[in-house]
């Protein structure tokens, strides 16, 4: 048997049972932000990121060298080290270490020269480095202007015009700037950076 149906009205308040989708309003002692603070925001967390994104690029493509020697050059210190291997006067000595982008030996203290001198492989062999005897000072002068301070260094030999200062393994020496020796250049060791160019 079919049972009748029965219909209601159902009269409810508007404020209960089932809450709008809308979200609530903040409370009234909440104050919101102007537009423009909040432009503001966005703008500056932009700039941000593109000032981020800016350096990760720039230390992509700009790398610092390791400080190294060319081939061939000797580290000490902050300087580049080049013992020749041929002879030849001072002055021709001088002319070969400018080719090079360099300059004749410039020792600074004692701990320098004894870094040098472990470079030097036999006891024998004389090497010209940047210091020479000038008139009218009489005084030994380095190839920078600078003279030699006293007690700084001990040359061994004559102090007289138109010699030259060596380094051997063990000693200073004074000779004639026209006899022939082996010489040694120094470079001041820089830091480079290598761009990293796209191929093209």
């Amino acid at each position: 048997m079919d049972r009748p149906v029965i219909y209601a009205d159902l009269n409810l308040p508007r404020d209960s049972g089932l809450k709008s989708s809308s979200p609530p309003s903040p409370p009234q002692d909440i104050r919101q932000c102007p537009r423009w603070h909040q432009f503001a925001l966005k703008l500056g967390c932009a700039g941000i990121l593109l000032l981020a994104l800016t350096v990760i690029v720039l230390s992509v493509s700009e790398r610092p060298n390791l400080l190294n020697c060319p081939m061939d050059w000797h580290l000490i210190q902050e300087k580049c080290l080049f013992i020749s291997q041929n002879p030849s006067p001072w002055n021709d000595s001088l002319a070969d270490c400018s080719t090079k982008e360099s300059i004749l030996l410039l020792i600074r203290d004692q701990e320098e020269l004894k870094l040098v001198q472990k470079l030097i492989e036999h006891g024998g062999i004389l090497y010209w480095i940047g210091l020479n005897f000038t008139l009218p000072e009489k005084n030994w002068r380095w190839i920078n202007g600078s003279f030699l301070k006293p007690d700084a260094l001990k040359i061994t030999g004559d102090a007289e015009e138109n010699n030259c200062a060596l380094i051997s393994k063990e000693k200073i020496f004074s000779e004639n700037c026209e006899a022939e020796n082996k010489w040694i250049c120094q470079k001041e060791l820089k830091s480079v950076r290598n761009k990293v160019c796209p191929d093209s």
